[in-house]
């Protein structure tokens, strides 16, 4: 079973950064997809960055270079790991909550679609304030 433990959100001014992480357990090896999602206030859920079950990084339009998504194994299991998003250069408009989500063989177009995990953590609030 897949357990997502989110932490490191918090408030920040315009430009600041944050650095969020999701302890995961249950993740039996790398073939498992993780990744970031936010919701806005009164929007959907949306992707923002993610690791497919091919190893390959993808990152939302919006990101634009300022995020970095990265996982790390346990070196004590292997059932266990790490991941994380360094955020850089905040703006007001990524105010929301963020999820963590993991799903095995994820791939392709669809990795940055909710639709494609059935495992997600607690949000985490992030407030961004001009």
């Amino acid at each position: 079973q897949v357990h997502l433990v989110v932490s490191g959100g918090g408030s920040v001014e315009a430009g600041g950064s944050l650095r969020l992480s999701c302890a995961a357990s249950g993740i039996l090896n790398d073939f498992f997809a993780m990744g970031w999602f936010r919701q806005a206030p009164g929007k959907e859920r949306e992707g923002v960055a993610v690791i497919d079950s091919q190893g390959e990084i993808k990152y939302a339009d919006f990101v634009k270079g300022r995020f970095t998504i990265s996982r790390e194994a346990d070196k004590k299991t292997l059932y266990q790991r790490t991941l994380a998003l360094q955020k850089n250069n905040l703006t007001p408009d990524e105010t929301g909550v963020y999820y963590c989500a993991a799903d095995p063989w994820v791939s392709g177009i669809k990795a940055l679609s909710t639709e494609a995990y059935g495992n997600w953590g607690q949000g985490t609030q992030v407030t961004v304030s001009s």
